[in-house]
């Protein structure tokens, strides 16, 4: 088992992580990605914890996806990154993460049960299986219908139904719920709700800061830095507001009125 973190994290005034030496499902410690000449992620140190909702929150551009793609061995990066006691990337990871990309990874001109035996093959899941998945994201009635023919909310739950094939202890969804109506988006939750009451740990990613309200913990980001890393009560009880957004807003103010580094 990898050594546990000892450095802090860089923080910001509101930033505090309440179990700091506690290894979880996913930790990190001066985490950079650097794309070209330009650096993504300016030295992240944040954590999960298990059993959780935890939304990674920030606006577009703010290193969310990029994030992501390190935590499931697809973007290079330097730093420390485990994620289930494994460094980020491990072969043996690949059959306890799932992953939502935010268009939808699955074949159009198939249907839901031809998607999802594909993928079962590619896994080594037992047949079975699949049926099983799209009970649970609600589409037993749909299963022989073309994906190009479904709703968006309905594409959205095919490729949750992938990523929940190999019954994964982690699941990573980027922005799942983009572009969907309110109905669909209340639904989609609704369902991470129920995985997270099964055992399953979530990082759902939003630039949509009332999604936020859904999530246990979060993690808020902007320009590639960790802004805050803990509870949702906690966050809003330091900040004096009662909403997410609000806080965000916030804690940007006080950043923004910080001094740069030599000012007097």
């Amino acid at each position: 088992m990898p050594s546990i973190p000892k450095t802090k994290p860089a923080a910001y005034t509101f930033y505090y992580d309440s179990e700091p030496f506690v290894m979880k499902p996913l930790q990190a410690t001066n985490l950079r990605v650097q794309k070209g000449k330009q650096e993504i992620l300016h030295g992240l140190s944040l954590s999960v914890k298990a059993g959780t909702i935890t939304g990674l929150i920030g606006p577009s551009g703010s290193g969310k996806t990029t994030l992501m793609r390190a935590i499931v061995g697809v973007q290079k990066y330097s730093g420390e990154l485990h994620v289930l006691s494994r460094p980020a990337g491990s072969s043996i990871l690949r059959s306890k993460i799932g992953y939502v990309t935010q268009s939808p990874a699955v074949y159009g001109d198939l249907t839901i049960l031809q998607n999802l035996e594909y993928f079962a093959a590619i896994a080594g899941v037992p047949k079975v299986k699949t049926k099983r998945v799209i009970e649970q994201v609600q589409l037993t009635s749909h299963m022989h219908q073309l994906v190009d023919s479904l709703s968006g909310g309905q594409r959205a739950r095919v490729s949750l139904a992938v990523a929940l094939l190999s019954d994964p202890e982690l699941l990573i969804l980027d922005e799942p719920t983009v572009g969907l109506d309110p109905i669909l988006r209340r639904n989609l939750w609704h369902q991470f709700a129920e995985l997270a009451k099964a055992g399953k740990t979530l990082l759902i990613s939003s630039h949509v800061m009332d999604e936020a309200e859904q999530c246990d913990e979060l993690i808020l980001v902007r320009d590639g830095q960790v802004l805050w890393n803990d509870s949702r009560t906690k966050l809003l009880n330091a900040t004096h507001t009662s909403t997410v957004g609000d806080a965000f807003i916030a804690m940007i103010s006080h950043q923004d009125e910080q001094p740069e580094k030599g000012e007097a």
